[in-house]
């Protein structure tokens, strides 16, 4: 059963449903039953045209279904006579699916839940399962803003970028339960990117490669974090690392840069250099202004920081810091890097204890908890 067939047919198959004039709810349970019904049935009989099944078995329990609830009889007009099957439609409603999920109505939590289950054709246990919430809690949060989009024109143009904070949402949610959340972010920011002519969507893409290619090296085997600059490079996928070069030189040619292009090259610059100490600072620097330009994000400023900590001294980079509020996520862990870095080892760890303290997760604090123990040590020991 190739898994990741059915996921990539299910947008397509979808629209099409939803183009003959079925409401999107409907359609959408509808081509979940289909999916089950291809994982019984496929093994053992493969159909010729795969989508072209999906979409007849779809469109099927739909009209059953619609048939079955008296409150929508008006739909009869709608779903009177059933298609004869036979070979899908060419029409590819993949982008307006992903538009759709990411409508600007939607809360991220259920954008992001829609566009899984819409567009990734994963299961609302699975989706559950990779978000550590009970299935039920999942099931009526999809359910949810499937109402919320009910109403919303199928052919209405759509938000891009909207899409893209989504997909990238997804991404970095990582691994958990029996879904790897990254790779899946992967796959349909691909699928996206073969749909759409976008240099930011191609930017995503990119970003994306360039960060999961250092997967294998940012846990330690006893599950603690590893600092970019202390990681194994040989452990690095530098297959993923040249595609996402080559993406995002193409998309930087075109000249429209945005946000996800110059968070792509900042990676690219990390995934080039062969050793931590031969990294090119001063070009992250103008990739971070470029960001702070794009964006108005206090958080790349804090990045640039530490870029500009690396690149022109910790003074420089604690005066960068000192523009900033100190109550920005994670602003104390970088306070106490550069505090370390610039010698002054008593305030970085009381900074390192004081961020362990608003770590997001037990991995970030236990890191952010050895490195406070790790400098007490060194200066009980003088």
């Amino acid at each position: 059963m190739n898994e990741v067939l059915l996921r990539s047919l299910t947008p397509s198959v979808l629209g099409i449903l939803v183009r003959r004039g079925a409401d999107f709810a409907a359609a959408e349970d509808a081509v979940q039953d289909a999916l089950a019904e291809a994982v019984r049935v496929w093994p053992g009989d493969r159909p010729r045209d795969p989508k072209g099944w999906l979409v007849t078995v779809a469109w099927r329990r739909f009209l059953d279904a619609a048939r079955a609830d008296t409150a929508r009889r008006r739909r009869e007009d709608l779903v009177d006579e059933e298609p004869v099957p036979g070979p899908a439609s060419a029409v590819d409603d993949t982008v307006q699916l992903y538009f759709l999920c990411a409508h600007p109505s939607l809360t991220p939590s259920s954008a992001v839940a829609l566009t899984l289950r819409a567009v990734g054709g994963l299961t609302t246990r699975q989706i559950a399962q990779a978000y550590l919430v009970p299935e039920a809690t999942m099931a009526q949060r999809i359910s949810r803003a499937k109402r919320t989009v009910a109403g919303v024109r199928f052919d209405r143009p759509g938000d891009v970028a909207t899409v893209l904070r989504v997909l990238y949402l997804v991404f970095n949610e990582g691994y958990s339960g029996d879904v790897d959340l990254a790779a899946e972010a992967i796959r349909l920011t691909r699928q996206l990117a073969a749909a759409i002519d976008h240099p930011e969507v191609a930017g995503l893409l990119a970003l994306m490669l360039l960060h999961h290619a250092r997967r294998a090296a940012r846990v330690a085997p006893g599950g603690s974090l590893v600092p970019l600059a202390e990681q194994d490079r040989g452990r690095w996928d530098t297959e993923s690392i040249a595609e996402g070069v080559e993406i995002l030189q193409a998309a930087l040619a075109r000249d429209r840069l945005g946000e996800f292009q110059a968070q792509a090259a900042v990676a690219a610059l990390h995934a080039d250099a062969p050793t931590a100490e031969e990294t090119d600072w001063v070009q992250i620097v103008e990739w971070y202004d470029e960001l702070a330009r794009l964006t108005g994000s206090p958080v790349v400023r804090l990045n640039r920081a530490v870029a500009v900590g690396q690149a022109d001294g910790p003074g420089a980079g604690l005066a960068a810091l000192a523009e900033l509020d100190d109550s920005l996520p994670r602003y104390a862990a970088v306070a106490a890097y550069l505090h370390e870095r610039d010698g002054d080892h008593a305030t970085a760890a009381r900074l390192y204890a004081e961020a362990a303290r608003k770590a997001p997760d037990l991995a970030e604090r236990d890191h952010l908890t050895r490195q406070a123990a790790r400098l007490n040590a060194r200066r009980s020991s003088r």
